[in-house]
């Protein structure tokens, strides 16, 4: 049995060292990257079992640098091998970042041209021994893997149903990206409705509750992060009233102050009370990956079955321990170390 599996669509990321700005930096680390994964990295670096289904170019060696990577992250794989075809045919998408310094911002170049992700369907695996026979206590979805293609878009649906039939907890991230909608608004609006309509953990930031479902909210990047608390939560109202089987919705607060240090917080609606982690200043090593720090914390949370402060709280800290890393992703070393951050206590530990 599986505690959290998800789809995604594997690639790599190259950071310049030093926080150096791509295209100045000529020294480069690589690692393997999906949003979808990093949300799965807390719950394996704390000892759950988790899975990826993804594809894989047949014979690349970047595959073969995805897979012997998502092992070092305690991380299961499974997913058909893709033949590249000619020079100009199937591939791993590049994400190509720099962290940002003071008050200069991250920038982030996305080469996606040929990605084997995309082509990915129920078609590749066997559902039926996935859900009925392996087991899995939760499905994560992103809305980055979701609005890839239409073909990732119809094996989310897939997934999403045959979780629901073999009773498989459903989360799903929002993750807005206007580029992935250009051209596709009414199919990717009903398809993330769909799955939505049959989700138990709904997640998201002020943009992607109004352009992936239609909901209003906040204005986005706002300032007073406390004071528009209630209109957060006024945007969770809205989406509960829209998918009355979601059990849990979360967002995400953050305001930020510049590269290196930015405000924090979150809200979380579960058993019917709201639970709020309060912004509070946070100091920024890399900001990419934060959102699914906190993703990944509060399905780890969820999936021990804590309360709803705990809940939030651990995610919260999730999210800020992501921050404090080069890669995209959060790697605690065991919970209390989670709680320490919570605490704000980086005091050494012998």
């Amino acid at each position: 049995m599986y505690d959290l599996i998800t789809a995604t669509s594997m690639g790599v990321r190259i950071t310049p060292l030093d926080r150096q700005p791509v295209g100045i930096g000529n020294t480069f680390v690589m690692q393997s990257t999906s949003a979808e994964s990093n949300v799965l990295n807390i719950s394996a670096s704390l000892g759950l079992k988790t899975k990826v289904l993804a594809a894989f170019v047949k014979g690349s060696p970047i595959a073969t640098f995805i897979k012997r990577d998502l092992g070092r992250r305690f991380i299961d794989w499974e997913g058909p091998e893709i033949d590249q075809g000619d020079p100009w045919g199937y591939r791993h998408q590049f994400n190509i970042a720099d962290s940002g310094f003071g008050v200069r911002g991250p920038r982030v170049h996305n080469d996606r041209a040929g990605e084997v992700g995309r082509v990915l369907s129920a078609k590749h695996f066997d559902l039926e021994r996935i859900f009925a026979k392996d087991g899995a206590r939760m499905i994560h979805f992103s809305g980055l893997f979701a609005a890839l293609s239409p073909e990732t878009a119809a094996f989310c649906l897939a997934l999403a149903e045959k979780a629901k039939a073999n009773g498989t907890m459903i989360s799903f991230d929002l993750n807005h990206r206007a580029s992935f909608w250009k051209n596709r608004e009414a199919e990717l609006r009903d398809a993330f409705h769909r799955i939505a309509s049959v989700s138990d953990v709904l997640i998201g930031n002020e943009e992607d509750y109004q352009l992936a479902l239609g909901i209003h909210g906040p204005e986005a990047g706002g300032k007073d992060l406390l004071g528009q608390t209630e209109e957060f939560k006024g945007m969770i109202g809205e989406a509960m009233k829209a998918y009355p089987n979601v059990k849990v919705f979360a967002t995400t607060l953050r305001q930020v102050l510049n590269a290196n240090e930015h405000l924090w917080g979150a809200i979380l609606y579960k058993d019917g009370e709201w639970h709020l982690a309060p912004p509070r200043d946070i100091q920024v090593l890399d900001r990419i990956g934060g959102g699914d720090g906190f993703v990944g914390g509060l399905l780890y949370s969820l999936l021990k079955g804590w309360d709803g402060e705990k809940c939030v709280q651990f995610a919260w800290a999730t999210g800020a321990l992501a921050t404090t890393m080069l890669e995209d992703y959060a790697y605690p070393a065991d919970e209390a170390q989670v709680w320490s951050v919570w605490e704000g206590n980086a005091r050494v530990l012998r």
